[in-house]
């Protein structure tokens, strides 16, 4: 018997069809991309390019994208520090049961703060599920993401209409260990099927593209 969460008399339940005979029936090994950056820095349309190549790969992967989760998953959080907090566990949770059904999974969330983010590389790290996490950081300078504003979002910030927004009146905190940093080359951004390519080659490197 163990005791999770505030529940009691909890129980796991072992079934006969475990992780590795998923990744040999997808010939893949579970994984997390876990996508960060800035609003604007193209943390979505990297999600989506990463999910098109992967399937034409034969490679079944699914997105987990912060603005579509808070239309379910999620939406009863707001931006506030705490619920920003719960945003990231809550999909945490869920990439680390994508991870343990063999498929690629593609997490795609602002996810400003570094204690959440080392967070869900603690829990997606324990040794139950052996899940993989690779952070891809997409750094990009503030003014690009301003100046591309898909959402007209930093434009309602910067008026004050807008509370709490990320990079403008609170802090996006870079992360320091991040296994991909994608950045502007000679300030130039890469394509999104070039960004794509390196993600890809870092999962075909560590041997995602296989079961084990």
């Amino acid at each position: 018997m163990s005791t999770v969460g505030n529940s009691t008399n909890i129980f796991w339940h072992e079934c006969p069809v475990g992780k590795v005979d998923r990744q040999k029936l997808l010939n893949q090994q579970g994984c997390v991309v876990w996508i960060t950056g800035l609003s604007g820095s193209g943390k979505s349309t990297l999600a989506c390019s990463l999910g098109r190549t992967l399937h034409s790969r034969g490679k079944l992967s699914y997105v987990l994208d912060g603005d579509n989760l808070r239309h379910g998953l999620n939406k009863n959080l707001g931006f506030s520090p705490e619920d920003r907090t719960e945003n990231i566990r809550r999909v945490g949770e869920v990439a680390k049961l994508f991870a343990d059904a063999g498929l690629i999974c593609i997490a795609s969330l602002i996810s400003p703060y570094c204690k959440d983010r080392d967070a869900c590389r603690a829990l997606l790290s324990e040794n139950f599920f052996e899940a993989r996490l690779c952070y891809v950081f997409l750094n990009m300078p503030l003014e690009l993401c301003e100046e591309r504003d898909p959402k007209g979002l930093y434009k309602l910030a910067r008026a004050g209409k807008i509370k709490g927004f990320t990079g403008i009146d609170d802090p996006y905190e870079p992360p320091s260990n991040c296994e991909i940093e994608i950045t502007q080359k000679d300030g130039i951004c890469p394509t999104p099927n070039e960004m794509a390519g390196q993600v890809v080659s870092y999962l075909e490197d560590k041997g995602y593209l296989e079961a084990q």
